[in-house]
């Protein structure tokens, strides 16, 4: 009987540990979708600020260069629905999300530099980009060897963003 009650914690402390891991890899997977959002209401109040600034002659023909030259992330092969997300691994989401943001990198740079307003905005932008490179880097690291976790000696502590419409001015 004696020997029940010391296993008992011992149980207990191992459930707790692997579901910590398991609340640790949500919690950054929480962070990264928080900064995909974020990062994606970023951009499109610069888009929207840039679209702004231009007559209706010059969105035309912004459209018709956005329709033919600017779809970098079509080639990019991704789930097309729910259900085939649902069954994709981590990892090759995580690459694909790699992929997609490297896409953004260059477009988002090109469309500041044409409208000289924009160019605060494309170096937060940029730096949001970067963040979030950074951070999916850590996590397909992590998926990959198994062990998901952010020591110390990792290069960056990335805080979540909070105040998504404070930090857009909105």
């Amino acid at each position: 009987m004696g020997q029940v009650f010391l296993l008992m914690p011992v149980l207990l402390v191992s459930c707790f540990l692997s579901q910590g891991a398991a609340m640790e890899n949500q919690r950054l997977f929480n962070i990264a979708v928080n900064r995909v959002q974020h990062l994606h209401l970023l951009a499109q109040k610069m888009f929207n600020d840039f679209e702004g600034t231009l007559l209706s002659d010059e969105r035309r023909q912004l459209n018709k260069i956005f329709l033919l030259d600017f779809c970098n992330s079509d080639s990019i092969v991704s789930p097309i629905d729910k259900q085939e997300t649902q069954k994709s691994s981590v990892l090759k989401l995580l690459h694909i999300s790699y992929r997609l943001i490297e896409s953004w990198e260059y477009p988002s740079q090109t469309l500041a530099i044409s409208n000289s307003l924009m160019v605060r905005n494309s170096n937060q932008i940029s730096e949001k980009l970067s963040d979030l490179k950074v951070g999916i880097n850590l996590l397909i690291k992590g998926s990959q060897d198994g062990v998901l976790s952010l020591d110390d000696n990792d290069s960056q502590h990335l805080p979540p963003y909070g105040n998504y419409y404070q930090n857009l001015g909105g």
